[in-house]
């Protein structure tokens, strides 16, 4: 089978075996994937992943490997997480943080960039004929945005900023704001915070912000260091900071603000995956505007690199068009 793989390059492979499943596990034929700044993170060193790339998937189960039959035909996403199901962490229905955990395309497990990939049975969820392929691959980043809210009671009258107009940036900023919280979206490039702004949020261009602590909650998406420091700056005293990229990179910090001004500091990482198929299934976040390029399978690497543009949101990777 085909594969984007990474080990210490960026390949497509087209000889690939096609997975095997281990007990409890389906074997899931890929119908379309999307590239996420995590997998662009790996190719610079972040978790010292090597391997098959992706987590972002929607496919058919053709097989599983179980009594159970019911799954095959399916249209499927997946959780991304496996956990042993055992420790204390699995048992309290955090499997995102079991230590034995695997995590698909990013830790100890192959991922979806795939024409193939395997899934535990468990972690399977069914699409529904009304939601789109290209919604549905949304799934993922969207949980990571609605974790936010699992997380921290951020109250309606509280002042919220989501710095950076990436994927993830917009995604969260749409998502909250379709829950009726005061979001404010701030970036750097104004085609971008547009789409946010024709659904409701408010906007701010980058060189137009007064760095100064004036927001309750400030949510980072810039994936950059020097994003961290202003989201930190931007925080009002006894604020909260949370924390959603995923940065590759070295550099020393000065955490005094954060003492002198009491800010809590909260990582947020991946959500689930039920609240935000509702979410899609409702229609409240046009995803459409934030797709900018569909390629085919052969062209992966292309798609990669058009990930790299400034002006690119979410690329998809298809493997049914050529």
């Amino acid at each position: 089978m085909k594969a984007v793989v990474f080990d210490e390059e960026l390949k497509l492979c087209s000889d690939m075996e096609i997975p095997k499943m281990r007990a409890e596990e389906a074997l899931v034929k890929v119908i379309v994937c999307g590239i996420c700044n995590t997998d662009y993170e790996i190719t610079k060193g972040y978790m010292g992943y090597k391997g098959i790339l992706g987590h972002e998937f929607i496919g058919i189960v053709e097989d599983v490997n179980s009594k159970d039959k019911s799954w095959i035909n399916k249209r499927v996403a997946g959780e991304i997480n496996n956990g042993c199901m055992v420790c204390e962490y699995c048992k309290k229905g955090l499997e995102r943080h079991c230590p034995n955990r695997e995590t698909l395309g990013i830790w100890h497990k192959d991922g979806c960039m795939a024409e193939y990939v395997t899934i535990p049975i468990k972690n399977l969820i069914e699409i529904p004929d009304s939601v789109s392929n290209n919604d549905a691959v949304f799934i993922e980043p969207l949980a990571a945005a609605l974790e936010i809210l699992e997380q921290l009671h951020i109250k309606p009258i509280d002042k919220t900023a989501v710095l950076g107009d990436g994927k993830l940036g917009l995604i969260t900023a749409l998502a909250l704001n379709s829950s009726g919280l005061d979001i404010t979206l701030i970036g750097k490039h104004q085609n971008k915070l547009d789409i946010a702004k024709k659904q409701g949020v408010k906007t701010i261009l980058s060189e137009n912000v007064d760095v100064k602590p004036v927001y309750d909650v400030v949510i980072e998406a810039t994936g950059s260091v020097s994003g961290f420091e202003t989201s930190l700056a931007l925080v009002k005293p006894r604020g909260t900071l949370v924390l959603k990229s995923t940065i590759a990179a070295s550099k020393e910090f000065n955490f005094a603000p954060v003492v002198i001004n009491e800010i809590t500091i909260l990582g947020s990482r991946c959500g689930r995956f039920k609240p935000a198929l509702n979410y899609i299934k409702q229609k409240k976040i046009n995803f459409e505007p934030l797709i900018s390029g569909i390629f085919p399978f052969d062209k992966a690497i292309e798609a990669f690199e058009k990930n790299k543009q400034k002006d690119s949101l979410k690329i998809l990777i298809s493997t049914e068009i050529k």
